[in-house]
């Protein structure tokens, strides 16, 4: 387990009937973003509750820098910082107090624990704000007080549950690009940032972050596609977009149920999905050219309009919902 900085094998809990966690395995070396996918219910979160021993597994192993989870919950918890999907500050208390807080029950003193916040507040983009209550915070900027609360510890690993979960696309942004900097080797950060980053004491970090969003997924360097429980397939964003190459076609036309209905009919295509005002058409393989030139024809000929008919590279959202229906059959 020493080669990796948090290795799951096995891990399985129930809730009664329920298999929320069902034979999850998963390997997280220093420097990477590994990213549970899934929808709601998927197993994401019970599995960093796992991880942190807010719950004891069933059966299957955990480790998190060498450290047992059954076993050595206390050193495990001294490596990981922990943002859960909700709000957790004392709304209270200052930025700069929260942090205080979770930096002295952890055991730091004042001489470490106040020249690492201000520090950690630059990083994060809060050190104009460390006077103002977290209660007046906006969304963003608690999830930024979050994030600087679970650093201020230096930990190796960052477990992050749903972390943009209600924020802003220019937040969710932001959040991402510290998330970056804090794996990225220390000759990409800011001097100002000091050991915020890939020198994180111990070696560099390591993110596991759960969400729901293909669009933060494909920001990952691995990520985990969860369904009930289970990890159903797991690779790099290109590898897993590779699954599906030269499978998916774009359709763009009116009316949208007709073009949905008589690309239904059609014998070569598995799946039709909206993406906004366009279709996603999924069709074996091997059968893109055969759906190409018969399915303009067929649409024109219940008086649809065709736009556009042509094959685009398949997105993460494709195959996932191709894994979901081949885990189904």
């Amino acid at each position: 387990m020493s080669d990796y900085l948090v290795q799951a094998i096995g891990l399985r809990k129930s809730f009664g009937a329920v298999h929320a966690v069902n034979g999850v395995d998963f390997n997280i070396p220093a420097g990477e973003i590994y990213g549970l996918v899934g929808s709601d219910g998927a197993g994401k979160t019970t599995t960093m509750r796992l991880l942190v021993g807010a719950l004891l597994p069933d059966s299957g192993e955990a480790a998190v820098c060498g450290f047992d989870v059954r076993k050595q919950i206390e050193q495990v918890r001294s490596q990981i910082g922990y943002l859960s999907q909700r709000f957790s500050m004392y709304e209270d208390l200052t930025v700069l107090e929260n942090i205080r807080f979770f930096a002295e029950v952890r055991g730091l003193s004042s001489k470490e624990w106040l020249p690492r916040s201000l520090d950690i507040l630059e990083f994060v983009g809060l050190a104009n704000f460390k006077d103002r209550r977290a209660g007046q915070l906006s969304g963003g900027m608690k999830q930024k007080l979050g994030l600087a609360s679970a650093l201020v510890t230096r930990p190796r690993v960052l477990l992050l549950d749903e972390p943009t979960t209600g924020v802003d696309p220019v937040t969710r942004q932001d959040f991402w690009q510290l998330l970056i900097k804090l794996v990225s080797p220390p000759t990409q950060l800011p001097p100002s940032s000091g050991k915020m980053g890939g020198e994180q004491e111990g070696g560099r970090v390591s993110v596991l972050i759960s969400t729901p969003y293909m669009d933060e997924a494909a920001r990952c360097n691995r990520i985990g596609f969860m369904r009930h429980g289970q990890i159903i397939a797991e690779g790099a964003p290109s590898e897993l977009r590779a699954i599906l190459n030269e499978r998916i076609l774009e359709l763009r036309g009116d009316p949208m149920p007709l073009l949905r209905r008589v690309a239904r009919q059609d014998q070569d295509v598995e799946d039709v999905r909206a993406f906004g005002d366009r279709l996603h058409l999924r069709v074996g393989e091997k059968k893109a050219g055969d759906v190409l030139s018969r399915l303009p024809s067929a649409i024109r000929s219940e008086q649809g309009r065709v736009d556009d008919l042509r094959a685009v590279p398949p997105v993460l959202e494709d195959v996932f919902i191709s894994l979901a229906e081949s885990e189904n059959d």
